[in-house]
């Protein structure tokens, strides 16, 4: 029964949930099961057919922020900023590798030995970094930074203590003016939950463009906005569109303000020209560039 639903590929959730229910309940007839079980037992065939196996737990758990897979038997999880290990695993490599197809088949990206590694984000949003053997030794390696469901505001972040109600006024009137902000920090230091924040100053009369290795940004409260995310080559190579290739498309599509993710190449030169123009560009960068005077940037460094 549950073989021919998996095939079929016409029935939804709530169906599928539900022969699978009926299903447990029939085999407990003859094998005796704890209530709990049954539960237990129809999430995890759920999620092995709709879900990410053993992983779809860990989504599903808002206090998780990040999920690291090291191979088949290794799965770690960030969670209230400390570091552990779940005493769960894949079955079998092969249900590993069918996890990571389907996070890149959801994001329109090929990762196989050719092009093993890959960016890709989830449903939800997370943000979803995945490399495959040979590059990693030890089996495929996913990680997931899961974000919050709720968007950061200023707000939060001074009831937080993250910045001061000085910092914040100040920081509303340069994006409102339109000043080019850059937004520097390690990883995992809330740049861009940092920028999010920041977006929610951004005029709603203006006309917006998002540029994108992963689309990770949650602008709200903007009717004007147009996200632009890259696209990985081909297995041939060819068709490539790269961070650079979106900037200089984004100058002829009339915007008011150009949001971009993270540069970390020739991109820059096409950066600084569009703020030539006359754009306001939001910029999270890797590193610091004390050189730039002029703009100001705003260093998150843990």
């Amino acid at each position: 029964m549950l073989r021919r639903v998996q095939n079929s590929g016409t029935a939804d959730d709530i169906e599928i949930r539900d022969i699978i229910a009926r299903a447990v309940i029939e085999y407990s007839g003859t094998h005796y099961m704890p209530l709990s079980e049954k539960r237990k037992l129809v999430s995890h065939i759920f999620a092995s057919m709709r879900g990410l196996d053993v992983l779809q737990e860990l989504l599903d758990d808002p206090a998780i922020t990040e999920i690291m897979v090291n191979g088949t038997d290794d799965i770690f999880v960030e969670q209230a900023g400390a570091l552990n290990r779940r005493d769960i695993c894949f079955d079998t490599r092969e249900k590993l590798d069918d996890v990571v197809q389907k996070i890149a088949a959801g994001s329109n990206r090929i990762i196989n030995e050719a092009s093993p590694i890959v960016d890709a984000r989830l449903q939800d949003g997370s943000r979803v970094n995945m490399i495959l053997p040979p590059i990693a030794i030890n089996g495929p390696v996913v990680t997931i930074r899961k974000f919050p469901l709720e968007t950061m505001t200023i707000e939060k972040l001074i009831s937080y203590g993250s910045i001061t109600t000085e910092a914040a006024e100040f920081l509303k009137k340069l994006v409102i003016a339109g000043y080019n902000i850059f937004v520097s920090g390690g990883t995992g230091s809330g740049k861009t939950t940092f920028l999010n924040a920041l977006s929610n100053y951004i005029p709603t009369d203006q006309r917006v463009i998002t540029i994108e290795d992963s689309a990770e940004l949650q602008l709200r409260n903007i009717p004007n906005l147009v996200s632009l995310e890259v696209r990985n080559a081909n297995v041939e190579g060819k068709n490539e569109i790269s961070i650079r290739d979106l900037i200089k498309c984004s100058l002829r599509m009339r915007p008011d303000r150009i949001i971009v993710g993270e540069v970390r190449d020739a991109a820059c030169i096409d950066m600084l020209q569009a703020m030539n123009t006359g754009h306001l560009v939001f910029r999270t960068f890797l590193k610091e560039y004390p050189g730039l005077n002029p703009i100001l940037i705003l260093n998150l460094w843990m």
